[in-house]
């Protein structure tokens, strides 16, 4: 039987789904240390936000916007072609 992540369905119910910075990486196929020198590098990519003030705390990406700034330099690039 297959199971979908627990993520996924927060989707359907109209609710914001989260990333954490591992799923950012992997769904760039980046590593994480290369996610943050995007961040550093494009100051146009999605500002994540922590999960407490902790400095450990985990940090979380809102899926949308990495997908809308994905398409934005995508578009950008069929434009310069």
């Amino acid at each position: 039987m297959h199971q979908t992540k627990p993520s996924s369905n927060l989707s359907v119910l109209g609710l914001t789904e989260l990333m954490t910075m591992a799923e950012l990486a992997l769904h760039l196929r980046r590593t994480r240390s290369g996610v943050d020198k995007l961040r550093v590098r494009d100051s146009t990519f999605p500002k994540p936000f922590k999960d407490g003030d902790n400095r450990r705390a985990r940090v979380y990406f809102v899926r949308d916007e990495v997908e809308s700034w994905l398409r934005g330099k995508l578009d950008s690039r069929a434009e310069a072609a």
